[in-house]
């Protein structure tokens, strides 16, 4: 995980596994531009957040709904609208939030782009977010700590499929790659490369997913979408042997593709433990 810190004419990468940085005060008035990390801040101190992006996952808490949007979609956030909330510190994702961090730098606002790919990720920017704000981090750790699997003696081998055209699974370079591992659950697109338009996926044909055959298959719908009667219509679908003995889930996108929030995180993890431990 790398968080990206700016501040004026001056930027800096700094890999947390192996660096600490101090500020010389807590940043108090602090615009989230992703979902999960306003949850984390709220969750941290809900007394600093000023502004948010719109999103579905933070409509379902009140506190988080009525802050100022500063962005909705897949697109740039309104950077008017983040100036006019006078942020001492704009957080955002590596890469995609790229151009907004480069804009607001020029105005002297301070950002820093962070990039959750593994769950050590979450824990490294749950961290860095309290150093940030002068919060305690522990409690929240507390509860991804406890989001695990005992090890089994034998880990159950697992498919996720994300998409349909093109079918797009998750290797061990995504966050799913990273749920999976965590869980006991072995990932049979782990060690799979090719191109993909999504980094940490991998294109599969349906001679491939056949021949990967897995023990349990997961499939990926959007909230509170079931994805099942996309998948069945598939020629190969009812060939797969997870098929035929009933180890099929349905997952949604936030929490197990995308992190999306620390609630949508929790419930990913629940069902990911259920199904390593074989349970429904």
């Amino acid at each position: 995980m790398r968080l990206w810190v700016r501040r004026g004419a001056l930027a800096l990468g700094i890999l947390l596994a192996s660096a600490t940085v101090a500020w010389a005060q807590p940043y108090r008035r602090v615009v989230a531009l992703t979902s999960l990390t306003a949850d984390i801040l709220h969750r941290l101190d809900g007394q600093r957040l000023v502004g948010v992006p719109g999103s579905s996952l933070l409509e379902k808490q009140p506190e988080l709904a009525r802050l100022p949007k500063v962005s909705e979609g897949r697109v740039q956030p309104n950077l008017e609208r983040i100036v006019a909330l006078k942020p001492d510190v704009v957080i955002g994702a590596s890469l995609f939030h790229e151009p907004t961090a480069n804009r607001l730098q020029s105005l002297g606002i301070a950002t820093h782009l962070v990039d959750v790919r593994r769950w050590e990720d979450l824990e490294a920017v749950t961290r860095q977010l309290a150093q940030l704000t002068a919060t305690n981090p522990d409690p929240l750790l507390r509860l991804f700590r406890s989001l695990n699997a005992p090890k089994p003696a034998r880990a159950r081998e697992v498919l996720v499929l994300v998409s349909e055209r093109p079918i797009l699974t998750p290797n061990r370079d995504s966050w799913a790659g990273s749920m999976l591992e965590r869980f006991h659950l072995r990932n049979l697109a782990a060690d799979l490369q090719g191109r993909s338009p999504i980094a940490g996926y991998v294109t599969l044909s349906p001679e491939q997913v056949l021949r990967l055959d897995p023990e349990v298959l997961i499939v990926v719908g959007g909230p509170g979408e079931n994805p099942l009667p996309r998948w069945q219509s598939q020629s190969f679908w009812r060939r797969l042997k997870a098929v035929r003995q009933g180890e099929v889930y349905a997952l949604d996108y936030y929490g197990l593709v995308n992190p999306g929030s620390v609630e949508a995180i929790r419930q990913a993890a629940l069902r990911l433990q259920a199904i390593a431990q074989g349970r429904r």
